[in-house]
C-alpha cells in the first residue's frame, strides 16, 4: 500500500483547517452580530457548498483558474500562480468547499450566547476585541472544536472537488479519496479497502476524542 495519498490527505486537511480556523471564526462572529442584506447574501454564498454538487463547484473552479481563461492566465503570467492540477489548487478548493463546516457551527454558538455575557465584559472595561478573545471565544470552545473536527474530516473525505481541480497526479494531487476511486476503477478492491479503513479509523479516532473532550464542563470566562 502506497501511503503517499494518505499523507497528502492529512496535509491537505491540516492546512485547510488551520486557514479556516484563522479566517472562519472572525467571519462567523461578524455574521452573528446583526442581520443585514449583505450579511445574508454572504452567508448564503458560504452555505452553497452544503447543497451544491461538488462536481459543479469543482468545474467552475477549474474554469476560473485555467490558464486558458482570462483570470487564470493573469494569475499565471503576472503572479506565477498555478491552481489547476496542483496541490495549491486543492487547498483553495478545499477552503471554499469546507468553509460552511467551520462558519456555521461557530456562528450558531455566537448567536446563542446570552447578550449579558458581552455586556458584563464591557461593564468591566474590556474592549470589543478583548471581549471576543477573552470572553466569547472561551465560552464557545466546544463549538469551535466541533467545527475544527468537521472541517478536518470533511476535507479528508473530499472527492468531487479535488478530482475536478487537481486530477490524479501521484505525489501531488492524488489524495486518499482519489486513490480509492482509482483502485476501484482498476478492480483492485484490496487497496481500496485498505485506504478506506485508514480514513475510517482516522476519522473515528478524531470524532471520539472530541466527544470525550466536550464532556468536560467548561469554566466561565468571567470567573
Amino acid at each position: 500500500m502506497d501511503w503517499t495519498p494518505v499523507w497528502l490527505s492529512l496535509k491537505l486537511s491540516a492546512i485547510t483547517t488551520l486557514i479556516l480556523l484563522v479566517t472562519g471564526v472572525p467571519l462567523a462572529w461578524w455574521l452573528s452580530r446583526k442581520n443585514s442584506v449583505p450579511r445574508l447574501l454572504l452567508e448564503a454564498l458560504i452555505t452553497m457548498p452544503l447543497v451544491l454538487p461538488p462536481s459543479v463547484l469543482g468545474f467552475y473552479l477549474l474554469l476560473a483558474f485555467s490558464p486558458q481563461n482570462a483570470f487564470g492566465k493573469w494569475l499565471h503570467e503576472k503572479l506565477d500562480l498555478h491552481f489547476v492540477f496542483s496541490f495549491g489548487g486543492l487547498i483553495l478548493a478545499s477552503i471554499i468547499y469546507s468553509l460552511p463546516f467551520m462558519v456555521s457551527p461557530v456562528k450558531s454558538a455566537f448567536v446563542h450566547l446570552p447578550p449579558s455575557m458581552a455586556e458584563a465584559s464591557y461593564t468591566m472595561g474590556k474592549s470589543v476585541r478583548e471581549t471576543l478573545w477573552k470572553v466569547l471565544l472561551p465560552a464557545i470552545r466546544p463549538a469551535i472544536l466541533t467545527a475544527v473536527v468537521l472541517t478536518f474530516a470533511h476535507t479528508l473525505g473530499e472527492f468531487g472537488v479535488v478530482l475536478m481541480i487537481g486530477g490524479s497526479i501521484p505525489g501531488v494531487t492524488k489524495v486518499a479519496s482519489i486513490a480509492i476511486y482509482d483502485s476501484v476503477e482498476s478492480m483492485n478492491y484490496a487497496h481500496a479497502n485498505n485506504y478506506s479503513l485508514v480514513l475510517f479509523a482516522i476519522t473515528f479516532v478524531i470524532v471520539t476524542a472530541v466527544f470525550i473532550i466536550n464532556r468536560k464542563p467548561a469554566k466561565s470566562p468571567l470567573g
